[in-house]
């Protein structure tokens, strides 16, 4: 796992939130400190994911300030939600059963992480 990904999963302190849709714009990501804490791995290592998030428009970051997800955020987890959903119903129309539909996002999701 990355730290971008590690530090996605850490919003507001509450590691299922973000994972479940409930985090929003304005809401704050705990400090990167406790997130290092938290997971057992280097500040630095978090340091670098909130960045990585910061550069994706993802979260609003300011020195001395805690790290605040931005309207952006919100956007890409709408049109990941209705991308889902598309893909759902193609599913459900052609018969696949959800092994298979699950199957097929977990295969593709290997075949662009592995850069092909």
């Amino acid at each position: 796992m990355t730290a971008g990904q590690n530090s996605r999963t850490w919003v507001a302190g509450d590691p299922q939130r973000h994972h479940h849709g409930h985090a929003a714009a304005g809401d704050q990501l705990p400090s990167a400190r406790n997130v290092a804490a938290a997971l057992g791995i280097n500040l630095h290592t978090v340091l670098r994911g909130y960045q990585q998030l910061r550069e994706e428009g993802l979260v609003d970051l300011r020195r001395g300030r805690a790290a605040v997800i931005t309207a952006a955020a919100d956007q890409v987890r709408l049109r990941l939600t209705a991308a889902a959903e598309e893909f759902a119903r193609a599913a459900l129309h052609t018969g696949t059963s959800d092994e298979e539909a699950v199957t097929a996002v977990r295969d593709a999701l290997l075949t662009l992480r592995n850069g092909a």
